[in-house]
């Protein structure tokens, strides 16, 4: 390994969310503007104010993992592995020959609070006596990095971050440090989260922070738009293979884009509410425009945070025009959330999985359900059909409750 900062470009993606269990899917329904939000049926959600929800269908954990193994672990877990997987193989990395080389990264906000949820029934219906001997370690939020470390043989770096709704974006930032600095040659970096079950829809239900657009589930999610009511939960994960440059040349890999900026600042102003002047969300973005080398003028597209809440939205775009100033309405921005819902700390990872994929196909994906625009957000959100646009510069903005400003920038990989 070579001293100093080195270039970290992205060679494997890796993606499971409402709308589909595989890269393809994903992108192709995002593109076309489709909605992964619908009714709730993995619980009898009729007491709720919130009935809605992305949830991933379709998913069976044996696909990617062992019977046993997937027993053991909550769903977050299981998507972080399955992804991990799909990344792992589409990088084309030999993890059996150098796995001293190669770590991870996996972000999660909540970890397991299904298997939370499950087994503090047990313990208050059956007692102590009746809990899993797997409680502890299906719960645990570092444990999808764990798992993913074990399953597919990764001795390199390990960590886990948890940063709320910028863990994800948290996960893929320090994994590129970690490259860039030279302590590992290639890392898998991401996020999961499976919060769609009772506690988790009563916990954002009782903030009053979930649409209860019930009626009209795949218009709930309605960034930016003068109706929004609040953000929906979804669940997932997604993982990208972050490569030292010469180590992936050298093997031949195919190079989507490049990481080159990662930027974090510190609101400390609420533990829920944004700043509404959006002056820490613009020094995140600042910051790693700083790291980049890049000047604003060159960024082609921003994937926002845009969670549909009546707060949020607006100190987005109040920082948008912060850091861009008088181009911020010349740059395409768009809410991917309007389709997948949030992912919490998932979905930094996934949103800077679109802003790769926007780079390698010069097309950007739309903020669907916009259809009366709030006046307070008056930029260019790409309303509902994606666009054409030659992306060679693409940021991805995510912010945490608690004040977690995080943005990552990535490039077109040019030599």
């Amino acid at each position: 390994m070579t001293e100093g900062p080195r270039r970290v470009v992205v060679t494997g993606t890796g993606i499971i969310c409402p709308l589909g269990n595989d890269v393809h899917t994903v992108w192709r329904r995002l593109l076309a503007g489709e909605s992964g939000i619908a009714a709730i049926t993995r619980f009898d959600a009729s007491r709720m104010p919130t009935r809605i929800a992305g949830e991933v269908k379709g998913f069976d954990p044996e696909d990617f993992i062992e019977k046993r193994a997937a027993r053991r672990m909550d769903p977050y877990s299981q998507y972080a592995v399955a992804t991990a997987h799909q990344a792992a193989d589409d990088a084309g990395l030999d993890i059996a020959a150098e796995p001293e080389l190669i770590g991870a990264v996996v972000a999660s906000g909540g970890g397991g609070l299904g298997t939370f949820e499950q087994q503090s029934r047990v313990l208050f219906e059956h007692g102590p006596g009746r809990l899993s001997p797997f409680f502890a370690t299906m719960m645990i939020p570092n444990m999808a990095a764990a798992q993913v470390s074990l399953e597919l043989g990764l001795k390199g770096p390990l960590s886990a971050v948890s940063t709320a709704c910028a863990a994800g974006a948290s996960a893929v930032g320090d994994a590129f440090e970690i490259v860039r600095r030279g302590a590992a040659e290639a890392m898998l970096a991401g996020g999961a989260e499976a919060p769609v079950n009772e506690t988790g829809v009563a916990a954002f239900a009782a903030m009053r922070a979930l649409s209860t657009r019930n009626d009209a589930p795949a218009e709930a999610c309605r960034p930016f738009d003068a109706g929004r009511d609040g953000f929906v939960l979804g669940e997932g994960a997604g993982i990208l293979v972050l490569e030292e440059l010469e180590h992936a040349r050298a093997r031949g890999a195919r190079i989507y884009a490049e990481i080159v900026g990662y930027g974090m600042a510190a609101e400390a102003f609420h533990v829920a509410l944004p700043d509404e002047t959006g002056e820490s969300q613009a020094r995140a973005m600042a910051a790693a425009l700083r790291e980049a080398g890049l000047p604003p003028d060159e960024v082609d597209y921003v994937n926002a945070h845009g969670t549909s809440t009546p707060a949020g939205d607006v100190a987005e775009t109040r920082a948008l025009k912060i850091a861009f100033g008088a181009r911020a309405k010349q740059v395409p921005v768009s809410s991917t959330k309007s389709m997948t819902g949030h992912l919490l700390g998932a979905a930094g990872a996934i949103e800077a999985l679109f802003c790769v994929r926007a780079i390698t196909d010069g097309v950007v994906p739309p903020t669907i359900n916009l259809t009366d625009p709030d006046p307070a957000c008056d930029l260019d959100y790409v309303p509902n059909a994606a666009r054409v646009v030659a992306v060679r510069t693409a940021m991805s903005n995510s912010f945490g409750f608690g004040g977690h400003d995080v943005s990552l920038v990535f490039r077109r990989f040019a030599d």
